[in-house]
């Protein structure tokens, strides 16, 4: 249930009022009440020392002897006599608690009352002490009963009791009682109006700025504060105009940076595009097999007289223009068909023979960095497509041999498990364990001299990585204990085919 904030602020005040009215009426009274008691007990202490003084009067004027005798003689007498002087009540007892006298009797002592006790277990409480010389009131619906003690020549004997009407004061009360009612009420009715009357406008004011603030969240912004007003409801809504106009020039601007980013988007993936067909393809897939080229004609010029490195060279230059002829094809069909990556054709085959393959191609290679190539290979039937597999170990075996050191060793392994795994290993410069998750990236080159001393430019590690993607598989860098690095491929086994 929705409560409108006029009338919730009202009902507030209206409590808070009511709270305020409640509490000054209960001090106000609670204060009334004791000046009242304060004020009865003062002058019916004053009326107990003037009775005190009445019968010692009356005593003496007597004879003077024996006290008790005295009071229980004319006890009826002193009463009314005491009753005609003070004008209250009064009834007198003797030191045993017996009623010896009562202002109500008008001066006749009859003999059945002279024994008579008191019955009422509250006055007798109060007689009590009394008779211990102790004063003791208590209010008694119209009346409060006073009992204090009488003082005679040898000490206390007897007591008296002043019967004060509490009549005036009790109406005193509740006429204060009721005043602060109709008081009460009237303060409360006149806040209750004046504040709904304030808070409507106050609600109103929110309202707007309400509304407001909907139109900007629908984009329709204003240009001047919806309140005007000296307080901070005026500041809100100025804020707000601000902050509206603010919005729309920021919307304005974003708009227009993002259609020039836009723009300069669609020119960066074009030029990323030409850059990924050309220098990724071409570069890459051109320089593996002829930097292997290279290397036999280099072999063969040192050693023109070794008719088995003949043999193994022609036929390996034979086998590397072979793959160089496909990839051309290839790369003219991407050039056509405007594509960004090579045909994935997957098949299975053993990943041993590939590799020994490979190291026997790769070894000429490695022999002139002075580098061992090492083979710890066993049978792994693998499931991928067989061209992007030498390409992805070329790239891997070339990393390896060009960062390692003179009398190092570039290791290859594979096996299978729940994937076929093949591992680079080598104990070379190594890499950084804070650039790992950047060499994967595009044209990112660990150490840039020698990237130009070995004609590397950083998208080996970045082709390998997404021909393994290709392939349904992974590739890992991962640092060698004693330095260097272990490059590991996982990608799908043969046998989890159908």
């Amino acid at each position: 249930m929705r409560i409108s904030l006029k009338l919730s602020s009202t009902l507030f005040l209206a409590v808070l009022l009511l709270l305020s009215i409640g509490i000054l009426s209960l001090l106000v009274m609670s204060g009334i009440q004791k000046n009242q008691q304060a004020a009865i007990e003062q002058e019916l202490a004053q009326q107990v020392k003037l009775a005190n003084l009445y019968i010692r009067q009356d005593f003496y004027a007597d004879g003077g002897e024996r006290i008790t005798s005295f009071l229980k003689e004319s006890g009826n007498r002193l009463a009314y006599g005491l009753y005609n002087y003070i004008g209250i009540p009064v009834t007198i007892y003797s030191d045993s608690g017996v009623k010896i006298g009562n202002s109500a009797e008008n001066g006749v002592v009859q003999q059945q009352r002279d024994q008579q006790l008191v019955t009422n277990n509250e006055e007798q409480t109060l007689l009590e002490y009394a008779l211990d010389n102790k004063v003791a009131f208590m209010e008694k619906k119209s009346r409060l009963l006073y009992m204090a003690p009488i003082d005679g020549p040898d000490g206390q004997s007897g007591a008296i009791q002043l019967d004060y009407s509490l009549v005036e004061v009790q109406a005193f009360r509740q006429e204060m009682k009721r005043l602060f009612f109709i008081i009460g009420l009237g303060v409360l009715a006149a806040a209750f109006a004046s504040g709904f009357m304030y808070y409507s406008r106050i609600a109103a004011a929110v309202l707007r700025l309400k509304l407001a603030a909907d139109q900007i969240r629908g984009h329709q912004f204003i240009a001047h504060s919806p309140v005007e007003r000296r307080d901070e409801l005026g500041e809100l809504g100025e804020g707000i105009a601000v902050m509206s106009r603010e919005l729309e020039n920021g919307i304005q601007s974003m708009e227009r940076e993002q259609r020039h980013l836009r723009l300069a988007v669609e020119k960066l993936q074009k030029l990323e595009r030409q850059q990924k067909q050309f220098i990724g393809s071409i570069s890459h897939e051109f320089k593996t097999p002829l930097t292997s080229i290279k290397a036999y004609i280099e072999l063969v010029g040192m050693y023109q007289d070794d008719p088995q490195l003949l043999k193994e060279a022609y036929s390996n230059i034979d086998k590397e223009t072979g793959r160089l002829y496909e990839m051309v094809e290839k790369v003219l069909q991407l050039s056509a068909l405007e594509r960004y990556e090579f045909e994935i054709q997957a098949e299975s085959f053993d990943a041993k023979s590939v590799i020994e393959d490979l190291a026997g191609r790769m070894r000429g290679k490695a022999e002139r960095f002075g580098i061992a190539l090492e083979l710890n290979l066993a049978k792994t039937p693998v499931w991928c497509d067989k061209e992007a597999f030498v390409h992805m170990l070329v790239n891997l075996i070339d990393n390896a041999i060009k960062y390692n050191r003179p009398g190092g060793f570039v290791r290859l392994k594979c096996r299978p498990q729940d994937s076929a795994i093949v591992e680079v290993e080598d104990n070379g410069i190594g890499i950084p364990p804070e650039l790992l998750k950047q060499i994967f990236e595009p044209f990112y080159t660990v150490i840039k001299d020698r990237s130009r001393e070995s004609g590397g430019t950083g998208l080996g590690l970045s082709l390998v990585r997404e021909l393994a993607n290709k392939q349904g598989g992974e590739v890992y860098a991962l640092p060698r204990k004693g330095g260097g690095m272990v490059f590991r491929l996982h990608l799908p086994l043969y046998s989890q085919k159908d």
